[in-house]
């Protein structure tokens, strides 16, 4: 009833209150209900709180999330399963914004896919003979599974790629002795944490054999 307010036998207390007991609730329901109007709430009754900060196990999300800051996610976005005639394909991964040059316009793209934990680095490369991969790199990714591509620019060039060194340098050579133009996209699979399981079976997400704390997922 809109305005009712029943004090506790120790009188109103207003402070908040953190690490709650009781039982967990396997329903979906809004996080705080309450009077939408202020005027409804008695002077008598304390102000309610809000979520600015929550912890909860599971999320059941039936539309989109909205927000003006950045999200930050520790672990491995999973997305959901759907169904079409009759196959069970995992949803894509997309971002949908304003267009950058189209008024009235927007602009979707789906997150590119992989059999693996893959990073990429690209760029030019002009009158060299060597790619030198970012410092990181050391520590990210595995060297056995670096791999180059190179797009010769303007004229013929035989580009070669003539060794890795220490998993941080990649020499390049042109066959016919010409000066090296070129584009260059280096892939490597990262090394922390568990190889990608790519097929399995199962029925669900629940079923992947591998270290699911690493890849978080829904149930």
């Amino acid at each position: 009833m809109a305005g009712e307010f029943v004090p506790g036998s120790g009188g109103k207390d207003c402070t908040e209150k953190t690490g709650g007991w009781g039982n967990a609730s396997t329903s979906f329901d809004w996080i705080w209900k309450g009077n939408i109007d202020q005027n409804d709430y008695p002077e008598e009754a304390c102000l309610p709180w809000y979520h600015r900060n929550f912890q909860i196990d599971d999320i059941q999300l039936n539309s989109s999330i909205t927000g003006s800051g950045s999200v930050n996610i520790s672990g491995t976005v999973t997305a959901s399963e759907v169904t079409a005639g009759g196959i069970t394909l995992t949803s894509r991964k997309a971002f949908d914004i304003p267009h950058p040059t189209k008024n009235e316009h927007r602009l979707r793209h789906v997150c590119l896919e992989g059999p693996e934990a893959g990073v990429y680095v690209r760029g030019r490369l002009t009158d060299k003979n060597v790619i030198e991969l970012p410092e990181y790199w050391r520590g990210l990714i595995d060297p056995e599974t670096i791999t180059v591509t190179l797009t010769q620019i303007k004229t013929s060039q035989d580009l070669i790629v003539d060794g890795i060194e220490w998993g941080s340098r990649i020499k390049v050579r042109s066959g016919n002795g010409t000066n090296i133009d070129c584009f260059y996209v280096v892939q490597a699979e990262r090394k922390d944490g568990e190889k990608l399981i790519v097929e399995y079976k199962g029925t669900s997400i629940n079923d992947y054999p591998g270290d699911n704390s690493q890849y978080p997922h829904n149930k």
